[in-house]
């Protein structure tokens, strides 16, 4: 049976694990890595020793798998560890400043799983956690443990634990077949959330990660729904003439900004959810578009070509003046603010190519992660470390993610084709 995590199944699976503490000893001093460090960084260096029990096996390659995708942990190869008290000697071996061990089975229709970070320089045990769950929910707990992990050596919050939604793409090129889908951030668990009949662009996370907001084209003029992915129930955000599209949501969830483009021009506009009542944030000539809140709510970015060509502005979440914060060389698109709020994420078209890139909200310390033949829609990690883009090429579209100083860049899996991706909060 494949588990699809609802808001509703990952309460109950976080009420049911307890997050038991497994502690032994004390006087661990913390010592986390500077995620944000200069050209000396170097990954810590972790063993996860294979998992004892029934599941054990499976638990501990899932953890690896995240890990090897993570920049900032390495996992390497240590040998015998046992699945209890680590053998630090094998560790500091293979230069590891870090061992997981842990076990994994099933018994009495339910799963048990616990797992200990050791520190090796010190020799105590960092952390640790024990989790009982259906057995269903496996994947679930591998990803759960992996951000605790993370989080305890890095003292950032994890990303394991996500969701993705995207727009898969089959078909030829000239006829592609787009549907709405969601997956687990390492490509497990896929779900198409729609047919294929209409189709589907910029798909949404709202902040409890239970709905989307997206752009159709059907037989009507393109319109912003809003889908329920439990239920798979749809309504239109609004009844706009004209063509809506750039949803996003408010932080608080209450709210969605959009585009709504009438007689040559296109702007900015608001919706509360709960009344549908509508508020105009943009009044100009230009096309006002891609709308991204800040983590607070109280700024917008967007891009315009109000001053010739795109770049992006910032403006008052009610609106009024806008200021310009994109200068490089070339036109910027697709604006993303950072959980964190620190970063707004780019598209920058120039030279005959597109490049991923960031910059600090006034528009300094521009930054480009990756560049080639065509990049586009950075969406964010909720730790705001990393940033899921996709890359045409090859045929069709494919799904990439990179941390936020350009260290590294890895594919992420998808069925086949695929673009428009949108990274979900922490599911737990």
């Amino acid at each position: 049976m494949t588990f699809a995590p609802t808001r509703r199944n990952v309460t109950a699976l976080l009420s049911g694990l307890a997050a038991v503490p497994l502690l032994r000893g004390s006087g661990h001093a913390e010592r986390y890595i500077d995620v944000h460090g200069g050209g000396d960084f170097k990954p810590v260096n972790v063993v996860v020793a294979p998992f004892g029990g029934d599941s054990g096996a499976a638990m501990s390659s899932i953890i690896v798998n995240n890990f090897k995708r993570s920049v900032f942990i390495n996992p390497v190869e240590g040998g015998d560890m046992g699945a209890d008290a680590p053998n630090l000697d094998a560790a500091r071996s293979v230069n590891a400043q870090y061992v997981v061990t842990g076990r994994s089975g099933r018994g009495d229709g339910r799963m048990k799983t616990e797992f200990r970070l050791w520190d090796v320089g010190s020799g105590a045990q960092a952390s640790g956690q024990q989790y009982v769950t259906d057995p269903n929910n496996s994947r679930r707990v591998a990803h759960i443990v992996s951000d605790a992990i993370f989080s305890k050596i890095t003292g950032e919050k994890g990303f394991f634990d996500t969701r993705v939604a995207f727009v898969d793409e089959s078909g030829p090129r000239e006829n592609r077949r787009k549907r709405l889908s969601i997956m687990d951030l390492d490509g497990a668990n896929v779900r198409h959330l729609t047919r294929g009949d209409d189709l589907v662009v910029t798909p949404r996370f709202s902040p409890n990660s239970q709905e989307l907001t997206y752009m159709a084209f059907g037989s009507e003029d393109p319109r912003v729904f809003l889908l329920n992915i439990d239920t798979g129930q749809r309504e239109v955000v609004g009844n706009f003439p004209g063509m809506t599209f750039s949803p996003r949501f408010s932080p608080d969830g209450q709210r969605v900004v959009m585009s709504l483009e009438q007689a040559g021009s296109a702007n900015l506009y608001s919706m509360d959810l709960r009344t549908r009542a509508t508020t105009r944030l943009t009044d100009t000539g230009a096309i006002d578009t891609s709308p991204s809140y800040s983590p607070d709510g109280s700024k917008i970015v967007f891009e315009s070509d109000r001053g010739g060509t795109q770049q992006i502005y910032v403006m008052g979440a009610g609106g009024g003046g806008a200021n310009r914060i994109s200068f490089g060389a070339g036109r910027y698109s697709t604006p993303v603010w950072s959980p964190k709020g620190d970063y707004i994420a780019f598209t920058r078209q120039g030279n005959g190519g597109f490049a991923i890139g960031v910059m600090k909200p006034d528009g300094s310390g521009e930054r480009i992660l990756t560049e080639g033949f065509h990049n586009e829609g950075p969406s964010w990690a909720p730790n705001g470390l990393f940033v899921i883009f996709f890359r045409n090429g090859g045929g069709g579209p494919k799904l990439f993610m990179s941390d936020i100083l350009g260290r590294a860049e890895f594919p992420v899996q998808t069925p086949g084709f695929a673009s428009d991706p949108s990274w979900s909060p922490l599911l737990g």
